[in-house]
């Protein structure tokens, strides 16, 4: 098979991969269709190797490291699997930054790696667009490496947030030097590796005290954005390599990911400044202080399922102590049975409950809930004045009433889930403990609220024996 048809083969092949990654993205907008949607795009990155593998060539040469390449992809394969298959649906979030946090680390590595094919007879020159190029992929691909996997480490809960004074001036002024090393090493036509290991480390640093003090409310917005900066740093990959399906894909989690911050921000009604420099872990103390020396009214299940097997409308809000307590199948059944005896039953779905964008979505999922019972929050709150009964379940930050009447807090502004305009409220918590935001929540001790204390699962699975005998 003669040069020209290999190339022309290989860039069919790119064609195609790249309308599959673009289908596919487009069918993970539906929850119906996003598993089809994640197999095509497979498929497409799966012709991509493979073609590239067999048909890429490089001065009339073809790749010779094919035992490496091979050895990489099967203990990838292997170690992804493995992951994916023993994953609990409360670590998902933690799985998906640290395969985020991977994606960066490749990229700044390819950018490490081509250092030295792109300073042609040893020099860096301005005019040299591939090393501007690998520079910003390095900056943004480490900085999204060490992010992503503090990130990891604070959802797994082995990292506290932590702030010190002038933290953010102090991460300024690093960016700021990784950039002056960056223009001094092209005015100088400096292309010694010092330099560029240099850059390595400081945005390692950088990437670190970016993420540390974010927290709360945040982090889903925080990850959203670090899989934007691995984006854009897979597509700096493209651009060196002239690989336009590495570009495209990159262009395409790049964009995505930027899109779902600025909606998560807007869903927020935070700037993504405020999130970044404004985090609500290091804003201090716990809202309406005070607040913990009130009562709140406990119930059995008896009278929950009582309740809600009398009401017209139920209402289930989701949050991370469902997760916690892998509830989802048990809610599911709960809202069955509720169903049989004529209960309009809906789930209300906020934009950051949980640990990662869509994490109740894909929860819910899991259990196989129709897809038209999430509503989300826009929606469901002009009807919570006609709900009968509001379920709340491992949630706190997200229904919190203080965002909304309390200019002291820390999440004041935020839109949530007007859980206390309902009839009745009951929240099902393990203990008092304020949510991931670490701040009080006034909705448990309004007097139309109720509080069913224990394990999220084991609550729900006495709710159902008691609708049973009902």
């Amino acid at each position: 098979m003669s040069e020209m048809i290999q190339s022309n083969i290989l860039e069919i092949s790119y064609l195609i991969a790249a309308v599959t990654f673009i289908l596919g993205l487009k069918m993970l907008s539906q929850p119906k269709t996003a598993r089809k949607g994640n197999f095509i795009a497979a498929i497409g990155m799966t012709l991509a190797i493979l073609t590239t593998i067999l048909f890429h060539k490089q001065n009339g040469e073809g790749i010779s490291n094919l035992g490496w390449i091979g050895g990489g992809i099967v203990v990838g394969s292997i170690i992804g699997y493995v992951m994916a298959r023993k994953v609990k649906m409360t670590a998902m979030p933690q799985m998906v930054s640290f395969f985020n946090g991977m994606g960066g680390a490749c990229a700044a590595l390819i950018s490490l790696n081509e250092f030295a094919h792109y300073t042609s007879g040893g020099e860096v020159t301005m005019m040299n667009g591939e090393v501007l190029v690998m520079l910003l992929g390095l900056l943004i691909g480490s900085v999204s490496f060490a992010g992503s996997i503090i990130a990891y480490g604070k959802l797994e809960g082995k990292i506290k947030d932590f702030v010190f004074p002038m933290q953010h001036i102090v991460n300024l002024s690093i960016l700021a030097i990784i950039i002056a090393i960056g223009a001094y090493m092209m005015i100088n036509n400096l292309a010694d590796p010092v330099w560029i290991y240099l850059i390595f480390g400081l945005a390692l640093i950088y990437g670190i005290l970016f993420v540390l003090p974010i927290g709360g409310a945040d982090m889903p917005v925080v990850i959203s954005l670090l899989n934007s900066f691995t984006g854009m740093a897979a597509a700096f990959g493209g651009f060196l390599y002239g690989n336009y399906v590495m570009l495209t894909g990159g262009i395409l989690v790049g964009s995505a990911g930027t899109i779902l911050t600025v909606l998560m921000c807007k869903a927020m009604n935070r700037s993504l400044t405020n999130v970044l420099i404004g985090a609500f872990s290091s804003k201090g103390g716990p809202a309406a202080a005070g607040q913990g020396d009130l009562s709140v009214r406990e119930v059995t299940p008896t009278d929950v399922a009582i309740l809600c097997a009398y009401a017209n409308k139920v209402v289930i809000v989701p949050g991370y102590g469902l997760a916690v307590a892998q509830a989802q199948h048990a809610v599911h059944e709960f809202e069955k049975i509720l169903e049989g005896k004529g209960v309009d039953v809906k789930y209300a779905i906020h934009p950051v409950a949980g640990r990662m964008p869509g994490h109740m979505n894909v929860l819910l999922a899991e259990a196989d809930v129709p897809y038209d019972k999430l509503v989300e929050m826009d929606d469901i709150n002009p009807q919570m004045p006609n709900t009968d009964v509001v379920l709340v379940i491992g949630a706190n930050d997200v229904v919190n009433p203080a965002a909304e009447n309390d200019p002291a807090s820390p999440i004041y502004g935020m839109p949530i889930i007007q859980a206390y305009k309902a009839k009745n409220c009951i929240i099902l918590k393990r203990s008092m403990r304020p949510g991931y935001a670490g701040i009080e929540n006034p909705l448990f001790f309004m007097p139309k609220t109720s509080m069913l204390f224990g394990d999220a699962r084991d609550s729900i699975q006495k709710l159902i024996e008691e609708l049973k005998a009902l």
